[in-house]
């Protein structure tokens, strides 16, 4: 059997995390590096860092788990989670931080709750 699509997962996946946490951690560095699409936004940048993140995770956690409903679901957390920190960061930036934060947050922590629980289940069942 071909290990191809492992190490396509494995290659995507890091690129994925890497792109995102540059995108989170310097959104400046980013925009002037990679992403020059004017105007330049700091929030909408490290929402790109989020997503990315996410799918990231949901290919580095395929490789790991031979559950994809788990994989989908703490990969989309992840991203959810990152995306919590990006409207945290960037609260001073407009949106409404009093409502999506806290929105964010219960979705985040549910999609993570939801692929522990399912782990747990095809793992200890």
């Amino acid at each position: 059997m071909s290990k191809m699509p492992a190490r396509i997962a494995a290659f995507g996946g890091a690129v994925f995390v890497a792109f995102g946490l540059w995108a989170m951690i310097g959104p400046s560095s980013f925009f002037d590096q990679l992403a020059q699409f004017e105007p330049y936004n700091q929030h909408f940048i490290q929402d790109i860092g989020a997503f990315q993140l996410g799918l990231g995770a949901v290919l580095l956690l395929a490789l790991r788990h031979s559950d994809s409903l788990a994989s989908g679901l703490l990969g989309a957390g992840t991203g959810s989670a990152a995306h919590v920190v990006s409207h945290a960061i960037g609260a001073d930036l407009g949106g409404t931080p009093a409502v999506d934060i806290p929105f964010f947050a219960v979705l985040s922590a549910v999609l993570l709750v939801g692929g522990v629980m399912r782990l747990r289940h095809r793992l200890f069942d």
